[in-house]
């Protein structure tokens, strides 16, 4: 079923605070179109557009939307900005910015106060990269072939992992 879309409407927005963002969340909505999960990627800023990044979130699940995955650096208020807004899964993604190199991001995205959770992933392309595993994961819940494209991505890193030569001949 991998590279097969589920729906016509995008499951998964992408949201991320700036354009130069999207050097690191495209690898996000690469993974999800592999999976064939259907996804939209927008530029909204927690503090520039406050406004219309809490609209996206409020509005997401009457697009079908049912995942949203939030890229943020520096202050990282965004993911927090969406799931203030929603009930809809949030995953964060801290971004290298700044002079902390994402550490910053890291922090303010795991330090939700209770009540208004956002699962955090790791910071950059890596964290990216397992948001869209983890919102796969989410949907598979509900989606079976989704959870069977998850299994096949898996199959295929085991079977490249074991299909190596021994490293000491490599």
């Amino acid at each position: 079923m991998r590279g097969t879309t589920v729906s016509d409407n995008n499951l998964v927005g992408i949201i991320m605070g700036s354009h130069s963002d999207w050097e690191v969340m495209q690898h996000a909505a690469k993974t999800l179109d592999s999976l064939g999960i259907a996804n939209e990627a927008r530029v909204l800023s927690a503090h520039r557009t406050p406004e219309q990044a809490f609209e996206y979130a409020a509005t997401a699940p009457e697009r079908g939307i049912e995942v949203l995955i939030a890229g943020a650096g520096m202050a990282a208020a965004l993911p927090g900005v969406l799931a203030a807004k929603t009930t809809l899964p949030v995953l964060g993604v801290p971004l290298v910015s700044g002079p902390l190199g994402g550490q910053d991001a890291l922090y303010s995205i795991v330090q939700m106060p209770p009540g208004i959770p956002v699962g955090t992933l790791a910071i950059g392309k890596p964290g990216a990269i397992n948001a869209a595993f983890f919102a796969a994961a989410i949907l598979g819940l509900r989606y079976p072939e989704i959870r069977r494209a998850i299994e096949e991505a898996r199959a295929e890193k085991r079977d490249a992992i074991l299909a190596a030569v021994d490293p000491k001949q490599a």
